[in-house]
């Protein structure tokens, strides 16, 4: 099964992507830690990709789906994966549909929402504090979940940073350019009959809500 995380930046799509990940035992594909790879190699896709997010634009879909799609064909997500950040568009979506029935067309495939509203989401993103260390990548936030010790992972002990990007004026921009992109994406799924939304006010309740659905959704034809 291929699980689409839906939800504008901030809502906490990478937390629960990566605890359905690991309880369900499918590959966490996050593009932005794709984007993240292309631009600390320095490759022309990274410069690309940097300029796009330094403004708070999206990357154009093209860029997006030749990506994601090489991702996708390496043996780790052979049987389903968590997306993280793909689709966000109701192109993209188009894309992975077409790519999936004909690379995988057994495969099912299903999008959750996480529908948080925007004053949250700059609440959250504003205070969000993230591990240095790419392995474990926990995240934190300065208000509602602080490190035990001022700018230290609980996890594995590395230094926490704030992303340079992680303040009121991109988060807004974002919010609004996702706003304008996300509702025909919303109704793709919608109209698939492939879409759960929730609000994800406490992350444990959220993840088994959701792994309900999943296991409903699942046993359906």
């Amino acid at each position: 099964m291929y699980i689409v995380m839906l939800g504008a930046p901030g809502t906490g799509k990478g937390t629960i992507g990566k605890i359905l990940s690991k309880d369900l035992n499918l590959t966490h594909v996050s593009t932005g830690d794709i984007f993240r790879e292309q631009i600390n190699r320095k490759t022309e896709l990274g410069k690309k990709i940097e300029g796009y997010i330094e403004s708070g634009a999206l990357v154009p879909d093209d860029v997006v789906i030749e990506t994601v799609k090489t991702r996708l064909l390496e043996p780790d997500v052979e049987n389903g994966a968590i997306l993280d950040g793909f689709p966000r568009t109701a192109a993209q979506a188009e894309a992975l549909k077409y790519f999936l029935k004909e690379n995988k067309p057994e495969a099912k495939r299903v999008a959750i929402e996480l529908d948080v509203p925007d004053d949250e989401i700059i609440r959250r993103v504003v205070n969000r504090l993230i591990c240095t260390n790419k392995s474990c990548g926990a995240i934190y936030n300065k208000e509602t979940k602080p490190p035990k010790e001022e700018g230290i992972c609980d996890v594995c002990g590395s230094k926490l940073k704030k992303r340079d990007d992680d303040n009121k004026e991109t988060v807004t921009k974002r919010l609004e350019i996702y706003r304008q992109n996300s509702k025909d994406l919303i109704d793709f799924y919608r109209v698939n009959n492939a879409l759960y939304s929730i609000y994800p006010k406490d992350v444990d309740i959220a993840v088994k809500d959701i792994e309900n659905f999943l296991e409903e959704y699942k046993s359906k034809k």
